[in-house]
């Protein structure tokens, strides 16, 4: 018979109803118990609506009183960390909400937890959980497509002043990053998925119309391992609101376009003329069933792991992969270096903190 996993949520925001359909569509595999958030009415309310047994208002206690088997983190970023290292020294896994932390430096402290404690923390991508994602990673392993030369990779998003009204949002300290840490982080991820490991970037930073001290756009020329060579567009200022990714393999193009969620009716698939391969073409049509880019998705892939005991896709290595290119990405914004992969180590201001503790990107800022 298989095993129901007792879980908590520690963040009762916007975020958390996401978490809590994801929870029902495990058919009862997950049993979320507890709720917990600083603001006491937030959490009641919450718990109200989503018919949670037991609330808290303290972290720490919850943890003590509730011993789950897995940790649900949807606080704000500033937080991650310390709470993930928290869960997993109390007997639980963990799945955190993005960024899972505030730099290399405090990932790796969440790898040496992992070690100590024999439990896994990874972050919330559920960008790479798709069923179409999986299909076309299947197509390129087979070598169906080629080899992958140019890339795109878009994160064309808008938010208002008021957004960044939220006390925590817009700062180094506590939101961690602008739209390159808090917004395009999906795509970037999504698009080290499909395309793998990373070799050198350039790129540029600024803070172009928002009273905030985070930056507010950024864009990156990136080389990966493979040769393939991509650029990537993280911005907070874009009324037309698109995440779109583009892959030009040797046979075909294959694009993504989207918003914050998509399934395989948001892909497109351009064959190389002037041959048609109706062998692609046909492999590409014979999608599996479909199934989103949701939080369910995760966590049905996180259950599977648990029950296994084998570590979840989005922790470890992958998950560091990423937060290293955001990582070179503001160092190569910020020194105007082109910044190699594996070179951010202990030592470099970049490595314990994503933006060299800078206090202010370049740029004219929000009064010129």
């Amino acid at each position: 018979m298989s095993k129901t996993y007792r879980a908590v949520l520690a963040g009762t925001g916007s975020i958390g109803d996401a978490h809590v359909r994801a929870i029902d569509s495990t058919g009862g595999r997950v049993e979320l118990v507890a709720a917990m958030d600083i603001d006491a009415t937030r959490v009641r309310d919450f718990a109200t609506r989503s018919k949670i047994p037991q609330t808290f208002t303290d972290y720490a206690a919850m943890l003590a009183a509730v011993r789950p088997d897995l940790v649900i983190i949807a606080t704000p970023p500033a937080t991650h960390a310390a709470m993930s290292i928290a869960a997993m020294e109390a007997g639980a896994w963990v799945l955190c909400e993005k960024p899972l932390c505030a730099s290399l430096d405090e990932f790796d402290r969440i790898a040496a937890a992992e070690d100590r404690t024999g439990r896994f923390t990874a972050c919330v991508f559920q960008m790479r959980f798709a069923s179409s994602t999986a299909h076309l990673k299947r197509l390129v392993g087979a070598g169906q497509l080629g080899r992958p030369l140019v890339g795109v990779c878009n994160t064309l998003w808008y938010r208002d002043p008021g957004y960044y009204a939220v006390p925590w949002r817009g700062r180094w300290d506590t939101e961690l990053g602008g739209p390159t840490m808090g917004l395009g982080i999906h795509a970037m991820d999504h698009f080290l998925h499909l395309l793998g490991d990373w070799a050198e970037v350039r790129a540029i930073a600024a803070t172009l119309d928002r009273a905030i001290e985070v930056e507010d756009v950024s864009m990156a020329l990136v080389r990966f391992a493979n040769g393939a060579t991509v650029s990537m567009v993280n911005s907070a200022l874009s009324p037309r609101q698109e995440t779109y990714l583009r892959l030009d393999y040797q046979k075909a193009t294959v694009e993504l376009t989207h918003l914050y969620a998509y399934t395989r009716d948001n892909w497109k698939l351009t064959l190389a003329p002037p041959a048609q391969d109706d062998g692609l073409l046909q492999a590409w049509q014979s999608f599996p069933p479909d199934v989103g880019s949701t939080h369910g998705a995760q966590l049905a892939e996180f259950i599977a792991d648990f029950d296994a005991g084998r570590r979840p896709l989005t922790s470890g290595a992958e998950a560091r992969r990423t937060l290293e290119l955001l990582s070179a990405i503001y160092k190569s914004a910020f020194t105007g270096e082109i910044v190699r992969a594996g070179t951010i180590r202990p030592g470099d201001p970049y490595y314990a903190a994503v933006h060299g503790d800078r206090p202010h990107p370049a740029g004219p800022g929000p009064s010129a």
